[in-house]
């Protein structure tokens, strides 16, 4: 393992002052210094090479390499490891060449000015990412500390909660913390119209009206809360297939035949950081699954026009596949040889055509084979009864 050479150091408000001795030291005694704007003025007093950012910022790495042999420190904000630039580096560079040297992190400093516990809140980033994926965390009561992009992202957030019923959450924007020009601007998410500092830290602690949508990340959306054409993965179906796929951090599905999306929508709610590449010939269906993550909070969906399994080619491996649509014997060996080991693919089928391969598959390869019948009670006249939903075969099995 190669000695350190280079120091990741986190840095706030109140900057060179804030740091700790032997980190103030370290910065004092840097060849090159790496920031954005604010750091280089956060440390002015140090007489080193600066450098700012690079663009694209993937190019940082690249930089880093370049200086390999000199003393680098890379300043950040914060803890450098919590959502931040040294988790990216970290996984360029060997961690045996990085010392990291955290900060009070804008979570910590939010947490303490709100009296919240940070083992009772979700903590989150939408800096530099869509908006809209916090919106799965909107839950009653629940407790959010967000990293925001700028200056408009609280007004955009408190739409996302006013939208879903959520109008009386109390929103607390913390800019500048632990700096002179510290400040804090208090309101509701319905009569949200401050303007803040384009650096900030938001609060968000949800309140739910009578009739808010109730949005669980447990799989098993209502199927009203899509927009469809009828052709869907129906609630209590979805909610099996979502089981036998196991969503998990960070994990990427193949949605095959994705219609409006409901699976990989719900895939992604249901685990943080997991993704999802629809496959789905139909331009209008597209459309739909597009506007359905963005409303339900997994922004993160990839769409695909393409027909299986030409499709398939050249895709990131999955780690689980659902074959919703399209379904054929082609189509199940190139996903069943791009899934990685451990991975988990389901298949589902209404028609007896699909149904008779799906026993031939399962044959051949084992796995779990059941038979989802569904009923849902409905007016019948003046009086209710049981209109069934199509029989579902499914079958899912795990690559060992």
């Amino acid at each position: 393992m190669a000695d350190p050479w280079l120091h990741i150091v986190g840095i706030g408000e109140d900057g060179m002052t804030g740091l700790l001795p032997a980190t103030r030291a370290v910065v004092e005694a840097a060849e090159v210094i790496i920031g954005g704007d604010r750091h280089h003025q956060l440390s002015d007093s140090v007489g080193a090479e600066r450098i700012a950012w690079p663009s694209p910022f993937d190019a940082l790495i690249d930089t880093l390499e370049a200086l390999r042999g000199r003393r680098v420190v890379v300043l950040a904000t914060g803890d450098p490891l919590w959502f931040s630039v040294g988790a990216r580096i970290g996984r360029a560079i060997d961690p045996g060449e990085i010392t990291y040297h955290p900060q009070l992190s804008a979570f910590q400093l939010a947490a303490a000015r709100m009296g919240w516990s940070l083992a009772d809140v979700e903590t989150l980033t939408v800096h530099g990412r869509p908006v809209q994926q916090m919106i799965a965390f909107i839950q009653p009561d629940a407790r959010l500390l967000i990293l925001t992009t700028g200056a408009e992202t609280p007004g955009q957030i408190a739409a996302f909660l006013t939208e879903r019923g959520f109008g009386q959450s109390a929103m607390t924007v913390l800019a500048n913390m632990g700096g002179k020009d510290e400040a804090r601007f208090d309101g509701r998410a319905e009569t949200w119209d401050h303007q803040v500092p384009a650096f900030n830290t938001l609060a968000v602690h949800c309140v739910a009206a009578p009739d808010a949508a109730l949005l669980p990340r447990v799989p098993g959306l209502s199927d009203d809360l899509f927009r469809h054409d009828g052709t869907m993965t129906k609630q209590e179906v979805r909610a099996a297939t979502l089981a036998k796929l196991m969503p998990m951090r960070g994990a990427l599905l193949w949605d095959i035949g994705t219609g409006c999306g409901s699976v990989a929508v719900e895939w992604m709610r249901a685990a943080r950081y997991a993704s999802a590449i629809g496959i789905e010939p139909r331009a209008d269906r597209r459309e739909m699954a597009a506007a359905n993550a963005l409303a339900l909070g997994a922004p993160r969906l990839e769409l695909i026009d393409g027909r299986v399994p030409e499709a398939l080619e050249g895709l990131p491996a999955p780690d689980a596949v659902f074959i919703g649509g399209g379904l054929s014997r082609q189509t199940f060996e190139a996903a069943w040889q791009a899934l990685r080991p451990l991975g988990r693919l389901v298949c589902n089928a209404v028609t007896l055509e699909s149904e008779a391969l799906l026993l031939e598959l399962h044959k051949a390869h084992g796995g779990q084979l059941v038979k989802l019948m569904v009923n849902r009670a409905e007016p019948v006249g003046g009086l209710t009864g049981w209109r069934p939903l199509m029989p579902v075969t499914q079958w899912s099995l795990v690559k060992r």
